[in-house]
């Protein structure tokens, strides 16, 4: 099982934003993503994250971890209330067809510290 940390930070709603993705003892990355809103921000640092994971663990069970509690309760009920938001959990559920399984956990931000540090670094940086 592969164990994949994500988060957003942003400046702002809407504002500057990046994501931090951590994957347990393998890799860790981050990404400026310009101007977007924390909801948005949440659900693209999972489509980067399952992203990667498709190029270097296709096939494998991914636990995704995030302390979005929007993002996981969409991805868990593949739905979402907010229309505004149903294209990007439709990317999301589109690449869970190159794993075994895909399953999501809500985390308190504690338990998020490294995708919390890339994501703020990386904001930083582009700011």
């Amino acid at each position: 099982m592969i164990e994949v940390y994500t988060d957003a930070a942003t400046a702002g709603n809407p504002g500057p934003s990046a994501v931090g993705i951590y994957i347990k003892d393998r890799h860790k990355f981050s990404k400026y993503l310009g101007s977007c809103s924390n909801h948005e921000a949440e659900f693209l640092a999972v489509i980067y994250a399952l992203e990667y994971c498709c190029q270097y663990y296709s096939g494998e069970i991914i636990s995704i971890r995030s302390d979005s509690q929007l993002v996981v309760h969409s991805a868990d009920t593949e739905h979402c209330k907010n229309p505004a938001y149903a294209s990007l959990l439709e990317k999301i559920l589109a690449l869970h067809k190159h794993f075994s399984y895909v399953f999501y956990k809500w985390i308190p931000d504690k338990e998020n510290k490294h995708a919390d540090r890339l994501a703020r670094e990386e904001l930083k940086k582009n700011q």
